[in-house]
């Protein structure tokens, strides 16, 4: 039987150059995360405006954990005395607040969810759509006033994503595009994506947004 967790449970990610993947984990693994995933991504920036990447086309490691509020509060610390997130160029950490986790444990934070409203500056902007598109989103993005992205690869299997060859279903592959963005710049971005890429059509892909609870390492130009 499922049980009851009242304490809210957040996720963590860090966006880093690769190879730190398995330093992040280590640190926060010291005051009490237990693990997390890591995978891996392209990184694009615009200009030095709102530094979301340190350089163009750089690979990055993506890492995800996901903890109770306090062990997130304490390792965004350590974490943060440890890569100096505060310097230009060192890497991007954010955390989500999330619900209904399921896995290990059950959380429901359903009383908690609207502690925090209205403190987030950030957006998340999320896009899936078929590999080579990815660019197409960092450019549709920018053109509504976005500095850059992450691409990570992935796989889709939706119902309207599979295709037969030699008569055996294939999968293919897909790519993800993270951009963070202010939060008043956020629907301009996203209608800009839907239209260009054509995201009404079935098929074609899905966007869907969160808001950052909390963001380290993105600088604005003159502050």
């Amino acid at each position: 039987m499922s049980s009851m967790i009242n304490t809210t449970y957040d996720l963590l990610y860090v966006i880093i150059n690769q190879g730190l993947g398995s330093k992040v984990l280590h640190k926060a693994k010291e005051v009490g995360l237990h693990g997390g995933t890591i995978y891996y991504a392209i990184g694009t920036v615009k200009n030095p405006i709102l530094n979301f990447l340190a350089l163009y086309d750089e690979h990055k490691e993506i890492v995800l954990m996901g903890g109770n509020e306090t062990t997130i509060d304490q390792a965004i610390i350590h974490l943060n005395k440890t890569f100096k997130f505060y310097k230009p160029n060192h890497g991007i950490m954010y955390r989500i607040n999330s619900c209904r986790m399921l896995g290990s444990r059950f959380n429901d934070c359903s009383e908690h969810i609207n502690e925090k409203e209205g403190e987030s500056m950030y957006h998340i902007i999320t896009t899936i759509v078929d590999k080579g598109k990815g660019e197409d989103v960092v450019n549709a993005s920018k053109e509504a006033g976005a500095r850059g992205g992450t691409i990570i690869n992935a796989r889709g299997s939706g119902v309207n994503e599979t295709s037969k060859v030699f008569n055996m279903e294939i999968e293919p592959e897909k790519e993800i595009v993270v951009i963070i963005v202010k939060q008043e710049e956020s629907e301009s971005i996203v209608n800009n994506i839907r239209v260009e890429l054509k995201l009404d059509e079935p098929g074609q892909g899905i966007i869907f947004v969160q808001e950052a609870a909390e963001v380290h390492g993105l600088f604005h130009q003159g502050k």
